[in-house]
């Protein structure tokens, strides 16, 4: 791998690490390394890191900014990407009664927001207090019960080995929590629609994003280092209250607790593994299951090599690097 690195310094012009622990890097603080770790400078020398890899077979994940992601500790073979500086370059474009975003991938959510405001937008907000970046925003089609990504998106910018282009936003099958990109390629850049909005319509807007915050940080553990939401809600049901009715609230294995607080996500309490984070997963489920009948989705990725291996009931889940190959 030291030779493959070498050659990826020259094009990613950013940071090249090799045997790079990911626990710092997700927002749950589990996980082994990463067998090689890139942060490109900007799209193009992406475009050219991800021919690189396709060239030399390597496969690759895209990890974000770590919300969402639960890596095995195993860590995982391959590349694993991060965006570099370079990719939270934004502007606007006008469109009459409404802005038009253009946001990089790597800007934090708390971004769209803020320039949304900038430009008198309404009907955003149910991003408040969502962690994590644009990227994750749109790849998670991230939102609440008033609102989420799909709402806004009119289209992405991907990277490929072959360059970067458009999409959009129809094109992405866009639903509840789900994203599907083209095989093999990175989001770069997303371009969101919002409205403008009178003076009632903004002050409104701000009274119920901080309404939203305030409850979030009364009924979720974000004191602890956590993934988010563990499961997708049912339709018409709480994954929470689902697994609170199991008897599960406080339930602990390791290191990881299902939190007493909000019984939808599982914190680190220390000294947490993959592996433990995982047990509890599968312990929900499978206590909702036969108590309910209902099957609970993770709504968060599990990535790379998992010790022991995963359940087959969350083997569906299990996300691995992709291996690229150029069109032709």
């Amino acid at each position: 791998m030291s030779e493959l690195a070498g050659t990826l310094r020259q094009v990613a012009r950013g940071e090249v690490l090799e045997s790079v622990p990911l626990s710092a890097r997700t927002s749950v603080r589990v996980g082994g390394p990463a067998q090689l770790w890139v942060r490109p400078r900007d799209p193009q020398a992406l475009v050219a890191v991800l021919g690189v890899l396709c060239d030399a077979g390597v496969p690759w994940f895209s990890l974000g900014g770590g919300a969402n992601t639960i890596v095995g500790d195993g860590g995982i073979e391959g590349c694993v990407l991060q965006l570099g500086r370079d990719f939270v370059d934004e502007s606007i474009e006008e469109a009459g009664d409404h802005a038009v975003l253009v946001l990089g991938a790597g800007a934090p959510i708390a971004r769209f927001i803020s320039l949304a405001r900038e430009q008198r937008g309404v009907g955003v907000a149910w991003a408040a207090g969502i962690p994590g970046t644009i990227g994750g925003m749109v790849t998670m089609n991230a939102g609440t019960n008033t609102g989420s990504a799909k709402d806004h998106l009119d289209a992405v910018e991907v990277a490929t080995p072959d360059g970067l282009r458009w999409l959009p936003a129809t094109e992405l099958k866009l639903s509840y929590r789900h994203c599907e990109l083209p095989a093999g390629a990175v989001l770069t850049r997303a371009r969101c629609r919002v409205r403008r909005g009178n003076e009632d319509e903004q002050h409104e807007d701000v009274r119920i994003a901080k309404a939203d915050v305030d409850r979030r940080r009364a009924s979720q553990p974000l004191s602890l280092p956590n993934s988010g939401s563990v499961f997708v809600n049912p339709k018409g049901d709480f994954a929470g209250r689902l697994i609170e009715q199991a008897g599960l609230k406080g339930a602990r294995r390791g290191g990881a607790q299902i939190s007493e607080k909000h019984a939808n996500f599982i914190v680190n309490l220390g000294e947490a593994r993959a592996s433990d984070v995982v047990e509890l997963i599968a312990i929900a489920r499978r206590a909702v299951l036969a108590m309910s009948g209902i099957e609970l989705i993770p709504e968060v990725r599990l990535v790379g090599t998992f010790q022991p291996s995963l359940s087959e009931d969350l083997s569906p889940y299990h996300f691995l690097p992709v291996l690229l190959a150029r069109s032709t």
